[in-house]
């Protein structure tokens, strides 16, 4: 009997909410998603230089910058704690433009240096299979039955649908 051949791990996806967009946005909450699914998310507290505030993002994430005063936790804290779970990995996001701006200005922020890779989900797709992974999303979301868009949420759900995708690609 041939010996089984094991899934493929899934990769581990970090997403980051900001403040806004554009050159004066900050992160406001980091969440990420290992590879055998255990999963973090932190607030940001925002840096005395870090002011600009969109409110149309906060519609969207939901997380007030008073609540980010009084719960988040410094941009050192979370640098840390990212180096700490994430050392030596390549980490994939879906908004790699956006995602590695925000990465920059909290490392830089907490006088640090980042101990993982990020990465566009794009290296582990092709253009067909990357066409594939908005409607994975969507159904990895209703699976989850994700209500809040927040980044551990977010991470999860492209986390899935990257499984779902890469799982595809391996079966055919």
């Amino acid at each position: 009997m041939p010996a089984a051949v094991p899934a493929p791990a899934l990769p581990c996806v970090l997403d980051i909410e900001a403040s806004g967009f554009g050159r004066a946005s900050y992160p406001i909450e980091v969440g990420y998603v290992l590879p055998d699914g255990r999963a973090a998310c932190m607030l940001v507290r925002p840096a005395e230089g870090w002011t600009h505030w969109d409110a149309s993002a906060e519609q969207v994430h939901g997380i007030t910058r008073s609540t980010l005063c009084a719960h988040g936790r410094s941009a050192r804290d979370v640098a840390e704690a990212l180096n700490r779970d994430l050392a030596g990995l390549t980490v994939y996001c879906d908004g790699w433009a956006h995602d590695y701006t925000w990465l920059a200005a909290l490392f830089e922020e907490a006088g640090l240096r980042a101990q993982f890779k990020l990465e566009s989900v794009g290296a582990l797709l092709d253009e067909a299979h990357l066409n594939l992974l908005d409607a994975a999303r969507r159904q990895a979301v209703a699976e989850l039955g994700l209500q809040r868009h927040r980044a551990s949420n977010d991470a999860r759900a492209l986390q899935r649908a990257l499984g779902a995708v890469i799982g595809r690609t391996l079966a055919h």
